[in-house]
């Protein structure tokens, strides 16, 4: 990894910051306490590691929330507290497991920004389900299915390989059952004037139908539709 053999565990720990899905710290521990903590476990020298715990504070917005307790914190806070973690020992590569699930709408912008900024001088791998963080944060994406990569490249890419294959089809309700039998729904919109149901097909829909331009998570759809 990064030219060091994957056996010498230890020096790839020091260039590699984690942040996991299901992310805790002790609950009764101040902010502050929990990454001085940490930073003691890492052997980071005091001086350094009380300058690198208020600068990194400081980049997650959480400086004056330094002295609450985690218990105490949203769940926006404490991911925001586990980047800063991951980041404390400096490490080149960032990963990070569905940063961004749970949190409302605008601590997942926050957090997409946060993660941007970040990966302006380091890697950051990115594991999500949610396409609209991938579209926010990534330049090359990898798509895994059962373990194995089935396709990789570009997010203009990946959206590609849907283009010409979505339709936003306007039927009566009454042919939902026979739409979702011919075609791969990927949205369903009701409104007083009818029906629209935008599907993924590789030939014309012979209802009435628009072609519409493909999304990422359209990309995303027909891969896995092809596998």
């Amino acid at each position: 990894m990064n030219g060091i053999p994957i056996k010498e565990t230890g020096k790839i720990r020091e260039i590699v910051g984690y942040l996991p899905q299901d992310f805790s710290f002790y609950r009764g521990m101040s902010v502050y306490g929990a990454m001085d903590y940490l930073g003691l476990l890492s052997e980071i020298p005091d001086k350094i590691r009380r300058e690198r715990i208020l600068a990194l504070l400081e980049q997650v917005n959480l400086k004056e929330d330094m002295r609450t307790k985690v218990k105490a914190l949203s769940g926006g806070m404490k991911r925001r507290l586990g980047i800063a973690q991951a980041l404390l020992h400096n490490p080149q590569i960032l990963i990070v497991d569905e940063p961004t699930a749970g949190l409302d709408p605008e601590e997942r912008i926050r957090f997409r920004n946060l993660l941007s900024e970040f990966a302006e001088d380091r890697i950051v791998i990115l594991s999500t389900h949610i396409s609209s963080d991938v579209e926010s944060c990534c330049e090359n994406i990898g798509v895994l299915n059962n373990g194995k990569m089935i396709w990789n490249g570009s997010t203009e890419e990946l959206a590609g390989q849907a283009e010409g294959k979505v339709y936003l089809i306007s039927a009566a309700k009454k042919q939902d059952k026979q739409i979702k039998e011919k075609y791969a729904v990927l949205n369903i919109i009701s409104s007083q004037s009818g029906t629209q149901y935008r599907v993924l097909s590789d030939v014309e829909p012979e209802e009435k139908y628009m072609l519409q331009p493909p999304t990422l998570e359209d990309g995303y759809m027909y891969l896995l539709s092809q596998t």
